[in-house]
């Protein structure tokens, strides 16, 4: 079983995704992670974020096991991943290490960008999940601040929406929503209420 949950960022479908892999005892893959470790490698080497044939390098050799969120969470490193998302070759070697991921048995949830569209288009349940750019900011500027790093609302909002424009904008794989894609607005909804929600829409697609 394969679950597709696509949307921008801070929407909350980290959380979810791991959430609906514990439910469903399913593997799980936060597949901006594959680019934020290419682009933390590419920080800490001192190299431009537009060497693609380095990135290329990194990125065949990066093992999914051994990715530390707690580090490749920081602000810095997640812009540099949304930059280095757009080579276009890279983006061919990171999907194809995810297809792999996604299609070891018994299954997984893999969340990103492209998942429902590129990844997995034939996955059996896909979410796309959103919400407003400012709830988007606010949920951010508390997270950021709660891990005690400096955050102001108005600038992580800015970077949210040059992100946003970004992930949509590019010519290779751009953020959208699948067709067949179950759209969850989490704008009004607390984490409890969107994961009641979501594990309620990938039981009746289970049943279908």
């Amino acid at each position: 079983m394969i679950i597709a949950i696509d949307g921008p960022a801070a929407s909350g479908k980290g959380t979810l995704a791991r959430r609906l892999a514990e439910h469903f005892e399913l593997r799980h893959l936060d597949t901006g992670l594959t680019y934020r470790a290419v682009a933390a490698a590419l920080l800490a080497k001192g190299l431009p974020l537009g060497d693609e044939d380095v990135a290329l390098e990194i990125a065949r050799n990066l093992d999914l096991a051994h990715m530390d969120k707690s580090i490749l969470s920081s602000h810095e490193i997640g812009e540099a991943a949304s930059r280095i998302a757009v080579l276009g070759g890279l983006r061919e070697e990171l999907v194809a290490l995810q297809k792999s991921f996604a299609n070891t048995p018994p299954g997984a949830v893999l969340d990103g960008r492209d998942i429902g569209t590129v990844v997995c288009p034939d996955a059996d349940v896909k979410l796309f999940v959103t919400a407003s750019v400012e709830a988007r900011a606010r949920r951010r500027t508390d997270e950021m601040l709660s891990k005690g790093q400096e955050a102001e609302f108005s600038s992580v909002l800015d970077d949210l929406k040059r992100r946003d424009a970004r992930d949509s904008e590019r010519t290779v794989a751009p953020m959208r929503q699948a067709e067949d894609a179950h759209l969850l607005d989490t704008t009004e909804m607390d984490i409890e209420s969107a994961f009641k929600t979501a594990v309620d829409i990938v039981s009746r697609a289970r049943l279908s």
